[in-house]
């Protein structure tokens, strides 16, 4: 698989195969860990398809096929911190693509795509260390994320330039 093969798309149509396999993707990473339904997560994914504000989806592509995704998100999605916003959210890269420069092309366009959508900076709450630090994110701290699985993750902030 060649990295130029690779394409980042902004999803914004829920009526094709691309929003339905991004749905099951995130159900079965969070929706069942958080009782969520499916159709609570397909309803919250369908909310984040806009074209000129936040929430935005994007999604990486190999011959069409997704293989990854993120999310920029001005909604607070960690609880012992609802100040920290805009969001980057649900990087993702399918399990069997891992390993293949997915995640670098995906996060190689989130400083693009947020000076598209006229953001200054961005947070993301993580249990990876030394990953996003290679994209410009900066450590600001640890904090509570009330995950049973991750009670504590560290806190990165990019300045979009």
């Amino acid at each position: 698989m060649k990295e130029e093969n690779i394409e980042i798309i902004k999803l914004e149509d829920s009526n094709n195969e691309i929003f339905d396999i991004i749905c099951k993707w995130n159900y079965n990473w969070w929706g069942k860990r958080n009782h969520n339904s499916f159709e609570e997560v397909r309803c919250n994914l369908k909310h984040s398809l806009c074209k000129n504000r936040l929430p935005q989806t994007f999604v990486a592509r190999i011959d069409g096929k997704p293989v990854g995704m993120y999310q920029l998100s001005m909604t607070e999605d960690l609880e012992s911190s609802p100040d920290i916003y805009p969001l980057l959210i649900n990087v993702y890269v399918e399990e069997k693509y891992r390993g293949h420069h997915i995640g670098r092309k995906l996060l190689e366009t989130v400083n693009e795509n947020a000076k598209k959508a006229n953001l200054k900076e961005l947070f993301l709450y993580t249990k990876h260390r030394g990953l996003y630090e290679k994209f410009g994110w900066e450590f600001i701290e640890y904090v509570e994320t009330f995950k049973p699985d991750s009670p504590i993750e560290r806190l990165y902030k990019l300045k979009i330039k």
